[in-house]
């Protein structure tokens, strides 16, 4: 049973890269011709172009601030580009074009039309002689004015001709800064080395004087606006100072100043005396709350520090408590109703009535400490309300005159420095902000820049040869079409019988090379096939073979045939059926009558004979016969088995050929009947594709596959051709 297709991996050596190149060697040659020659008419047809090339110093100044120093360069990453492009641009090659007067004498430069225009101005000239000469032959074109027409040319041709050359140059001038440098250098191509060392020289002359001429437009334009400017400031100057006069007199600023100069001062006091004003009043308020809610009850009253601390409260309190002593002292000696006893006890009710005075007088002294704390804080709160009051009126005279102030200082101060810069600018005018001096002038270049013919010509072989390869890559990786046996090998794992190459005699077809040359190499392609098949087994070779392919065209019917022919020559008796009832043609190829053949055995009642020719000895045919209209149901039918019953009995092989694959199911039936199958494939033709779908096929219906012959290999084209001995010469497909 056949197993599907597999694609396998290997290791890719150089040996595979150089056989792969030695393969398609025709179109590495045929590319590397065609490559080489259109490089040498390149090369040998190209106008040679001089280059001349003048190195200036271009460097930057700063004028603008008179304390700078001139050679100190700030980093500018755009200076640099900027000047190329000026270089570049076309007012300076306008200005060469009319310091040449090259509208009217360019042509004398040149002796040929089309000359000294650069590397793209020539191939236009190159085309514009082309037309001329085609247009004079044709009669319907006259001559150009702009390459040395007879006719005197008109103010708005030579103005279109000044703005052509200002574009050619311009487009032609190559500007490359020398690294680490300030050095550029300023080149310019042309097919006349005079002309390119003319205008390449101009071109350095034309930049250094139109970079002279922005300098003096610049500060022409800038003095005229910053004089404009001073004159406007001035007045706007006068204007303010006059209003600032005018506030100052009406709200005499200058008693106003020194008003708020002592403000700040006095708001300062009123808020520190607020403060101990405050401070006191809380004090005060805490201890007249406390002696408030003693009320009738004195006794408690001396516990309050400020009470207890009055000098005459404590002196009272002194003297009761010796008077309070006295009375018990006495008690011990005396009676209470003792007059002694009672003078004292008298005495104490004195003193404590005292007390009691002097204590409603220190509460009472301590309310009005109170209400005069309170007092005093109103009263520094009221003069602190009305300073305030003061300070914002003030303040609001005040806020105008410093924004009048203000404006007079800041007119005055940008009038100031315009004038300041206006005396600059005249100071500095005529200083270049950018500073060019010509190092080294161009001179008449004595060897052509291009073309280089020894480089181009390398380049030319190398990309020939290069190019080459890489198109042999490129068409190998197109080409998906069966080329050797380890390519089937490798990508569908199916095993490879052999190989059949073309046939290079045209003495006989490739059907009578094994009787007519048996020794070819042709011929000992199918003996080794023979042998594979012979060998395949080791049960015996199979008795029943079909031999089919994918697709039509890939050597099937030629390839039964000679297999046929080299089987019956090892004293098989071998029988060849065309079993392609489609397009058969064997019977074409032996010469034999096919009125009678498969289709007319399949077709017949039961109990009919199979007419078969003997062609040799041991080679016996059965032609198709009539072509069906049902080939399909007739080698499907019964009669099929009992053909193959009758033929194995009388014959030791039998070679099927029979339909493609992949156009119709004659041969997947056929297949499924028969011991083995052998599939054609065409060298170079027949694809991987083709293969895998028609072996896919087989192993859907388990068939019994044999392996695939590889029909039509051309020795000398493919990876192969070292693997086999030649016998003959010859050019001829199998």
């Amino acid at each position: 049973m056949l197993k599907g297709p597999m694609l396998k991996d290997r290791e890719v050596h150089l040996r595979d890269y150089i056989r792969l190149v030695v393969k398609r060697r025709y179109t590495v040659y045929t590319f590397f011709a065609v490559v080489f020659a259109i490089t040498l008419i390149i090369n040998f047809s190209a106008v040679p172009v001089y280059m001349a090339t003048t190195k200036v110093l271009i460097e930057k100044n700063e004028p603008g601030n008179l304390a700078a120093n001139f050679y100190y360069l700030p980093y500018d990453p755009d200076f640099g580009e900027t000047q190329y492009q000026l270089i570049k641009g076309t007012s300076v090659a306008q200005r060469v074009v009319n310091m040449l007067s090259l509208d009217r004498t360019y042509e004398s430069f040149f002796n040929k039309d089309g000359q000294g225009l650069g590397l793209v101005g020539g191939t236009v000239g190159w085309f514009k002689g082309l037309f001329s000469v085609v247009g004079q032959v044709t009669g319907i074109s006259g001559p150009n004015p702009l390459v040395g027409g007879k006719k005197e040319p008109t103010d708005s041709e030579l103005a279109a001709k000044r703005d052509s050359l200002a574009k050619m140059i311009s487009g032609s001038l190559i500007v490359a800064p020398i690294k680490n440098s300030k050095l550029v250098n300023i080149s310019y191509m042309s097919t006349n080395p005079e002309v390119a060392a003319l205008i390449v020289n101009s071109v350095a002359k034309a930049y250094m004087e139109d970079m002279m001429e922005m300098k003096m437009n610049s500060s022409q334009h800038a003095m005229k606006w910053m004089t404009e400017k001073a004159e406007e400031e001035r007045t706007r100057l006068d204007r303010s100072e006059k209003a600032l006069q005018e506030y100052m007199r009406n709200k005499d600023i200058v008693t106003l100043e020194n008003r708020i100069a002592m403000v700040p001062e006095k708001l300062s006091e009123v808020a520190t005396r607020i403060a101990v004003a405050e401070t006191k009043r809380k004090e005060m308020e805490s201890l007249y709350n406390k002696v408030k809610g003693l009320g009738a009850n004195l006794e408690q009253a001396e516990t309050i520090p400020a009470i207890s601390a009055d000098l005459t409260v404590q002196a009272l309190r002194g003297q009761i408590m010796k008077a309070e002593q006295n009375i018990m002292e006495m008690s011990k000696k005396f009676g209470q109703k003792h007059p002694s006893m009672i003078t004292a006890q008298s005495d104490l009710k004195v003193l404590k009535e005292k007390r009691e005075q002097e204590i409603r007088r220190v509460i009472e002294s301590i309310k009005n400490d109170y209400e005069m704390a309170k007092t005093n804080e109103e009263a520094f709160r009221k003069l602190a309300s009305q300073t305030k009051s003061e300070t914002l009126n003030l303040s609001e005279k005040f806020i105008q005159f410093g924004a009048l102030k203000r404006e007079a200082e800041t007119n005055k101060q940008l009038f100031e420095a315009i004038i300041k810069k206006i005396k600059e600018q005249d100071v500095t005018q005529d200083i270049q902000t950018v500073s060019v001096w010509v190092v080294e002038k161009a001179e008449v270049p004595k060897s052509p820049a291009s073309p280089n013919k020894t480089l181009n010509l390398m380049y030319g072989l190398l990309a020939g040869i290069f190019g080459g390869i890489g198109l042999a890559f490129f068409v190998e990786y197109l080409d998906n079409t069966v080329k050797s046996p380890d390519d089937i090998e490798e990508k569908l794992g199916a095993p490879v019988l052999g190989m059949v190459t073309l046939l290079k005699s045209k003495e006989h077809g490739a059907e009578e090379a094994i009787m007519k040359d048996p020794r070819s190499q042709f011929s000992e392609n199918y003996k080794v096939i023979r042998t594979s098949i012979l060998l395949s087994s080791s049960a015996g070779p199979p008795k029943n073979m079909l031999i089919t392919s994918t697709s039509p065209g890939e050597g099937k019917t030629v390839t039964s045939v000679n297999l046929a022919m080299a089987m019956s020559q090892v004293d098989q008796s071998v029988l060849l059926i065309d079993s392609d009832l489609r397009k058969p043609r064997i019977h074409k190829i032996f010469g034999l009558d096919n009125s009678k053949g498969l289709s007319t055995y399949l077709a017949s009642a039961p109990g009919a004979g199979i007419t078969s020719h003997e062609v040799s000895p041991h080679l016996h045919v059965v032609t198709s016969g009539p072509i069906p209209p049902n080939p399909s149901e007739l080698l499907g039918s019964a009669r099929m088995q009992d053909l193959l019953a009758e033929l194995n009995e009388r014959f030791d092989i039998i070679i099927w050929d029979s339909a493609p694959l992949l156009t119709v199911t004659d041969s997947l039936i056929l297949s499924k009947a028969l011991d083995g199958t052998v599939v054609i494939a065409r060298a170079g033709q027949t694809t991987h594709e083709m293969i895998g779908r028609g072996l896919k096929s087989l192993s859907d219906i388990e068939a019994h596959f044999l392996g695939i012959i590889i029909n039509g290999v051309d020795l000398n084209k493919g990876d192969y051709y070292y693997h086999y001995y030649s016998y003959s010469d010859g050019d001829k497909s199998a």
